[in-house]
């Protein structure tokens, strides 16, 4: 399958559990609003949200997904099938372990997590439950991961890709069916969390089962292929998941100001948006593309498929960069301000949203620069850059929290983001693993001329429709559509008049094996 293919099938699947997605943060918004029910739920969601990035997607794919696909492709389905079960029965058990600790000793955890909410017992009492709730995720949204990875790796991309949708579902059925049975609507979603996680599993294993790569039950053995994932998976833990860690501490620090954990968590939704659709999608792809090329030897196709795929990052990044900074009031007034969700909520928002996108194309090519050092195995390289980087996002969480405030956090959390993407891409050009060609060198020049020209435009129609901005839902909602329209339309015209893409090309990128 061509990258654009396999990007395509998952962003597209990724893009209907978005909608999903923001279906669902309406309902959390006008249910819970920005007080003490949306704080305590947010920090129950984020902590095995972020376990879950941090671990099961983050490292473990990265650790998991070259070594399989090498095994598979060097030694054949045999070799690599006892690798998965090896894997499979020391991941239960440690999960299993995780989870009990973590449910035991939450109330301890919270301290360190959430250590402002101490001065609100309430708050913090209410937290520790939500958490105890969600906790038990981690063992199946891991277990998730490890089922997802073997089928990305056998090219079944979207089974893995329509997970997400599963977890929304769940999360506003919980909204609608479970609320009326519990003492609040943050006490529906935290099952509503743990529901997903079974759900996701069974959904999976489904898959693994019909392709005939289900993992069986063993006894756990720390064999020579588990030693050495734990070789990799450790620096791959921050070397993949330094913006989860950057985002962590933002919710550790912002739990000091009242309200600032639902204003980051709203925040960074919309602003995830092409990072998940387009940033997820290309490098979920990519990884066991590389890996595959790189063990066979064909690096020249390798830094071909790898310019490829930065190319294709931020020819849908940049203008999504762009309209998030210049149209953000639109965009969050629209998706939340209703019922607990007041105007006052949506002025704190947008502007944590205009820092938080200052990152989004650095966070891009991180997923795509990553990629390649996980696929030449080195695991390494990336958690040093990691560590100054969570070092720099603390420092600026410090210094700007003062002045900023959330914005500061969400500012921190972007400048840590371009120092990670400057680092990993000058020490992948150095051992010659990242070579620009001429063909990337034409076509982003152009994306950034059409990606300004279209802020250009969206200012310039923007005073023409910023009264309707205060009006019912429906105008909002066409307005808002006015300004994606005209977006969108000057950005696709400029490409077409800047010769980036011809129509005619499009069959045979999804044709080629890019």
């Amino acid at each position: 399958m061509s990258l654009i293919r396999a990007s395509a099938t998952i962003g597209s699947l990724t893009l209907v559990s978005r909608i999903f997605g923001f279906v669902r943060d309406m309902m959390i918004a006008s249910l819970l609003g920005a007080d003490i029910l949306s704080d305590a739920f947010f920090v129950a969601f984020k902590i095995p949200n972020f376990m879950r990035r941090l671990f099961a997607e983050g490292a473990f794919n990265a650790a998991f997904l070259p070594l399989y696909a090498g095994t598979l492709a060097v030694d054949g389905q045999e070799k690599a099938k006892t690798l998965v079960e090896e894997i499979h029965a020391v991941l239960v058990t440690v999960l299993v372990a995780l989870s009990i600790l973590a449910v035991i000793f939450m109330p301890v955890l919270m301290y360190v997590l959430a250590p402002g909410f101490d001065k609100d017992p309430e708050k913090y009492q209410l937290s520790v439950t939500l958490t105890r709730i969600t906790f038990p995720y981690i063992f199946f949204i891991s277990l998730v991961s490890l089922q997802g990875g073997i089928l990305n790796s056998i090219d079944k991309f979207a089974a893995v890709a329509a997970t997400p949708i599963i977890m929304n579902a769940c999360l506003i059925g919980s909204m609608l069916a479970v609320v009326r049975f519990v003492p609040t609507p943050a006490h529906a979603l935290a099952i509503g969390v743990l529901v997903s996680g079974i759900t996701q599993y069974l959904w999976l294993h489904y898959f693994c089962r019909k392709t005939g790569v289900a993992p069986r039950m063993m006894w756990p053995r720390m064999t020579a292929n588990v030693k050495k994932l734990f070789v990799l998976i450790g620096p791959a833990a921050l070397g993949s998941s330094v913006a989860q860690i950057n985002l962590m501490i933002d919710v550790i620090i912002a739990s000091l100001i009242p309200g600032a954990v639902s204003f980051l968590y709203y925040a960074d939704r919309i602003s995830e948006l092409p990072l998940g659709i387009i940033g997820i999608a290309v490098s979920t792809a990519l990884l066991p593309m590389l890996s595959r090329q790189i063990r066979s030897g064909n690096i020249a196709v390798a830094l071909h498929t790898q310019n490829r795929a930065l190319e294709l990052s931020l020819l849908f990044g940049l203008p999504a960069t762009v309209a998030l900074i210049v149209i953000p009031y639109p965009i969050i007034a629209v998706i939340y301000e209703r019922g607990a969700f007041h105007a006052t909520d949506t002025d704190a928002t947008f502007k944590t949203l205009i820092a938080y996108a200052v990152g989004t194309p650095a966070f891009l090519m991180v997923k795509i620069f990553a990629s390649t050092f996980y696929a030449n195995q080195d695991t390494k390289t990336p958690v040093k850059i990691a560590i100054a980087c969570v070092l720099i996002n603390l420092f600026f969480n410090l210094t700007l929290m003062g002045p900023m405030k959330y914005v500061g956090l969400a500012l921190s959390t972007s400048i840590a983001g371009w120092v990670n993407a400057i680092a990993l891409g000058v020490c992948l050009r150095k051992r010659h693993l990242f070579v620009v060609d001429t063909l990337f060198q034409f076509r982003i020049s152009r994306i950034l001329i059409g990606s300004a020209l279209m802020g250009v435009a969206l200012l310039l129609v923007y005073p023409l429709f910023e009264g309707y901005l205060h009006a019912g839902l429906v105008i909002k909602v066409i307005t808002l559509s006015i300004f994606i329209a005209t977006g969108g339309g000057v950005y696709a015209l400029s490409l077409f008049f800047l010769k980036v893409l011809k129509i005619s090309q499009l069959h045979e990128y999804f044709r080629k094996k890019l």
